[in-house]
């Protein structure tokens, strides 16, 4: 498994769709989560987002799927097998929040992960 197809790996596991940011295929039904993908090597910490896209009125069910992925994510992280390594998943600071759209009944909450690529390329 290759960098960024670990991203969608952690990503999909939660239940719902998960996109690259650049791929969300039109009229896609809500709820789903967009990421971004950044790659880089050994001893560097990369900042990455991702949203949860729900419509409601409610913030309920949004809250809590950003809890599973916290607790998911835990406070040690997750890793995952690359060919070429590791890719070591862990919550950044601050973890989540509440970002308004200009739809009403759109609830976007924004998760913010750092990830280390443990491998020499």
């Amino acid at each position: 498994m290759n960098k960024a197809q670990a991203l969608n790996e952690f990503w999909n596991s939660f239940g719902i769709d998960a996109y690259d940011e650049h791929t969300v295929i039109p009229d896609v039904q809500l709820p789903y989560i967009t990421y971004n993908v950044v790659t880089d090597s050994l001893n560097n910490v990369i900042n990455l987002h991702g949203s949860l896209w729900y419509k409601s009125m409610s913030w309920k069910d949004i809250t809590l799927k950003t809890e599973e992925i916290a607790t998911y994510i835990g406070y040690g992280g997750q890793v995952f097998k690359l060919d070429d390594g590791y890719l070591w998943i862990t919550k950044g600071v601050p973890f989540a929040q509440r970002m308004n759209d200009t739809n009403d009944t759109i609830r976007r909450m924004y998760l913010n992960i750092q990830v280390e690529y443990l491998t020499s390329i």
